[in-house]
């Protein structure tokens, strides 16, 4: 991993602004919403094995939370490269690794950035139409909106990774 804080009196690591990272913001991001996931599920569990009664409304809280988890973890693995690539034909012909690596990243900017217009008109309908969820009855675009603002930061990840690759 790399190292996100400055050294004592030297300077934030590249690619940070004073030390603030965003990869240390997306860990976070995961973790958090792992925890509360863990919590909200086991606290259902505890209720409903005791009681009976069931907290219908962690299901819908829990789908976006492991929505939002799922997209800043995506955003991550493009970021520091851990995502997943399928390499047969690279290990057969080496040469070809530069192009396939480009042409991943199209693909993945072609299929986040429609997922980003697609949410926008989703999430557009959610509120203009005033959509309610079903457990909770708030509004649904409190839940929609999520899907293409990380569908735009991943797709800025996959800009920059574009860019880094024009320049070696």
């Amino acid at each position: 991993m790399s190292q996100t804080t400055p050294e004592p009196g030297g300077t934030p690591p590249a690619g940070t602004a004073t030390g603030f990272s965003l990869a240390a913001v997306e860990r976070f991001l995961m973790a958090a919403s792992m925890g509360v996931l863990c919590l909200l599920t086991m606290a259902n569990v505890l209720v409903r094995y005791f009681t009976d009664i069931s907290f219908a409304f962690t299901e819908e809280i829990s789908v976006a939370l492991l929505v939002v988890m799922t997209l800043v973890g995506a955003s991550h693995a493009f970021a520091t490269r851990h995502h997943i690539a399928i390499t047969f034909l690279v290990d057969k012909r080496p040469a070809l690794a530069a192009l396939a690596h480009r042409f991943g990243l199209v693909c993945g900017l072609l299929m986040f950035g429609l997922l980003a217009g697609y949410g926008v008109l989703m999430a557009w309908d959610d509120y203009s139409f005033e959509v309610t969820s079903p457990s909770l009855g708030v509004p649904q675009w409190w839940y929609t909106v999520w899907l293409p603002v990380l569908s735009i930061l991943i797709v800025l990840r996959l800009l920059a990774q574009l860019i880094q690759r024009g320049e070696h």
